[in-house]
């Protein structure tokens, strides 16, 4: 494979307007395909797909980890050390409501790595974060 591939995801809304205005005002994502119920976005070259549901249809449990309650469905992007910094100091600019403030995980350690989960309007978990060695992302 000469490419790496692009990674597409779907994922439930309840709003697709504030979905819209969500990826368009934080992140920058341009406008793909559209319906009256589904809006695909390109998030740093990947394709997401916000599909409206019900409120009633979306999931929100959480599982514990390292203290935080982190919701089990989400979903992100592994960003280069320097661009989670600026996207973090971007996000803490424009306002944006954190469900885990920006912090540094396992400091000095084999997968040192910068996090923050923040939630769409309608309650889906994104998490932003970084390694310092991008060779750690897998190790053990």
């Amino acid at each position: 494979m000469s490419e790496r591939p692009r990674f597409h995801l779907a994922f439930p809304v309840t709003d697709l307007p504030a979905t819209e205005r969500f990826f368009v005002d934080l992140f920058g994502c341009r406008i793909g395909r559209t319906d009256e119920r589904w809006i695909d976005f390109d998030f740093y070259g990947h394709q997401l797909t916000a599909h409206l549901v019900e409120v009633s249809a979306h999931p929100a449990s959480t599982n514990p980890v390292d203290g935080d309650a982190i919701p089990a469905s989400h979903f992100g992007l592994i960003l280069p050390w320097a661009e989670w910094h600026a996207l973090r100091d971007h996000l803490q600019e424009r306002g944006a409501v954190f469900l885990l403030e920006p912090k540094i995980r396992f400091a000095g350690e084999v997968g040192e790595q910068a996090t923050m989960f923040l939630r769409d309007p309608s309650g889906n978990a994104i998490e932003l974060k970084s390694f310092r060695d991008d060779a750690s992302v897998f190790a053990r």
